[in-house]
């Protein structure tokens, strides 16, 4: 995953999942219905990275600004940090039904200011709507779902949340590729996030708040009303007692720790369990976004189009393949995360991520070596004006190649009988690109024709696959399960707030790290940023598989090392 939490569940929580539903149906509309804001989640964070590249056609300051399009991606990241901070706060004071109906207006309002925006201001101001449902639906849906679920059945229903996000970010490249010759194009890939808010906005209306935020509200028989439906009769007074019991226990903790940030803060702080288990907590989830991951997700064609693509169809169907390898790889982290144990899974996949990286860079940087040359004769004699200004100005034009024309922030006109044969550098207009494409020639204006291009599409997919079983879901486990048990809500939000902020950073500078180090660079930077987290996991995170809290607890209480770096005891010594 890329956002968002992973609750573990066996196989056996499936299979009971299954039964129990079957029986109960109830408990899956519960689900499935506050699961819709995973699903939301998903689509909007995903569907940008399509719509971009015909936004850019529409609106020509947006294609010459490369920080505008970092601000039209990374504001839905901006207003999620938010919208996760007022999410919490409204979970707590109204509850989460009608935080989840909140989210469904703000997702609703973003669609159709974007769907109708006349400029990329507007455009903007929907995507920081659409960031605040996102950061509201992050929390409050897996919230509902897990206080609204059978405890034998949970951490089942909870997962259905994660399939959902990265479901939702695949059926994105689904709509962006069916809109793609549709009148209006981004428009309706931005406005179709409307539709299932609005059903979810519906289902919502017809179904109860959580029974546990009214039985902490004292609404006792409301809750057990509830609990009526979910549970057989006879374990309706055993659940009532039980949920006593837990909110006694969060309302103790709550005294013992203080209620509002910070003086949960210094109590952290000052406790060294809890200190260690952030030093684990929040390197994981930072390691996470500096891997790069969201600049494959929120720029999966444009990258792909760096790799030699020109066409935005092209780009998206095969931005389609990793999509959809983020989706699998989530099934497959459920089925290995318990048998491998979670720090075993993240270093082997950072060591996946790292030399898909460096192979990364390598097939860039001999895309940009092999690009091929500039034709003097054909840039010179296109057209009337049509003549890359800087290329008529440069000192030594004859070593000019595609990508030293694109650099100069003009455009390529290939060669109509071989797009790897030399062809013209031009200004870059529209009138000149429909010009081009008028002679059947192909115009770049992103990356350059490259017989490597099709590495870099397979080595984006390798990259996926030794990403999302690992470090895609790996972090949220590890933060469900390294904290002592009062500060795990606070130290859990803690981490989080590093992710948003993290991931905010790299969708706010990919593109233009890449117009500063080129892709070539710009992916071994992110290379050397996972070489730095690989190396802080291994320091600082230690295994949690089968521990339970009091035993993780005691591990971070004594310091946790490397088993390399501990010194051996005298059962170690003895043992063979």
């Amino acid at each position: 995953m890329v956002e968002g939490g992973v609750v573990k569940a066996d196989t056996t929580e499936f299979s009971e999942c299954w039964k129990t539903t079957w029986r109960t149906p109830y408990i899956m509309r519960l689900a499935l219905s506050a699961g819709i804001g995973g699903l939301l989640f998903g689509y909007d964070t995903g569907v940008i990275s399509g719509a971009l590249l015909y936004i850019r056609e529409d609106f020509q300051e947006v294609d010459r600004k490369t920080w505008l399009q970092e601000v039209i991606v990374s504001m839905a990241v901006a207003g999620a940090i938010f919208g996760a901070a007022f999410g919490g706060w409204m979970n707590d004071r109204f509850g989460r039904k009608l935080s989840i109906l909140v989210a469904d207006a703000l997702f609703f309002v973003g669609a159709i200011v974007m769907a109708l925006a006349p400029a990329p201001w507007m455009i903007i101001l929907g995507r920081i709507f659409v960031g605040l449902g996102v950061g509201m639906a992050s929390m409050t849906a897996p919230l509902y779902i897990s206080e609204a679920s059978p405890a034998r059945i949970r951490g089942a229903l909870v997962s259905t949340n994660g399939l959902l996000i990265t479901g939702g970010q695949f059926l994105s490249y689904l709509i962006n590729l069916a809109f793609t010759k549709a009148p209006g194009t981004w428009r309706w890939m931005l406005g179709v996030a409307g539709a299932p808010a609005v059903v979810q906005f519906v289902l919502m209306l017809s179904l109860p708040e959580s029974p546990r935020w009214l039985y902490r509200r004292d609404k006792v028989e409301e809750a057990r009303s509830i609990l009526e439906k979910i549970y057989p009769a006879n374990e309706v007074e055993d659940e009532l007692k039980a949920l006593k019991l837990s909110v006694d226990a969060e309302k103790a903790d709550e005294q013992a720790i203080g209620d509002n940030f910070i003086a949960k803060l210094k109590g952290a702080l000052g406790n060294a369990v809890v200190r260690r288990g952030l030093y684990a907590g929040v390197t994981v989830q930072v390691a996470q976004q500096f891997s790069g991951i969201n600049t494959v997700m929120y720029y999966s064609p444009t990258i792909v189009q760096f790799a030699g693509f020109a066409s935005n169809k092209t780009a998206m169907a095969l931005s389609l393949v990793t999509s959809g390898l983020n989706a699998v790889g989530s099934i497959v982290s459920m089925a290995f995360v318990d048998r491998y144990g979670r720090r075993r899974l993240m270093i082997v996949s950072m060591f996946g991520i790292i030399s898909c990286l460096v192979v990364l860079s390598v097939v860039f940087f001999q895309a940009a070596s092999h690009a091929p040359k500039i034709n003097q004769f054909d840039s010179t004699h296109f057209a009337t004006n049509a003549t890359c200004p800087s290329y008529l100005s440069a000192p030594t034009p004859s070593s000019w190649n595609c990508m030293s024309c694109l650099k100069a922030d003009c455009g390529f006109c290939a060669n109509g009988a071989n797009e790897y044969s030399p062809g013209a550098c031009l200004a870059m207009t529209t009138d000149l690109e429909n010009s081009c494409q008028g002679k059947h020639r192909t115009w770049f204006k992103d990356g350059c024709p490259s017989k490597f291009g099709f590495l870099a599409v397979v080595f984006l997919g390798l990259y996926i696959i030794t990403y999302s079983p690992g470090m895609g879901t790996v972090p949220w486990i590890v933060n469900s399960e390294i904290y002592p048990l009062k500060y795990r809500g606070f130290g859990g939000g803690v981490a989080a707030v590093f992710n948003w902020v993290c991931n905010l950073i790299v969708s706010l500078t990919f593109l233009t790290l890449t117009k500063a180090l080129g892709s070539s660079g710009t992916f071994l930077l992110f290379a050397g940023y996972c070489v730095i987290g690989l190396i802080f996991i291994y320091w600082f995170v230690p295994e949690t598989k089968g521990l339970q809290f009091e035993e993780v607890e005691k591990m971070l209480e004594s310091g946790y090392k490397p088993k390399a770096f501990r010194r051996k005891s005298k059962s170690d010594k003895q043992s063979p």
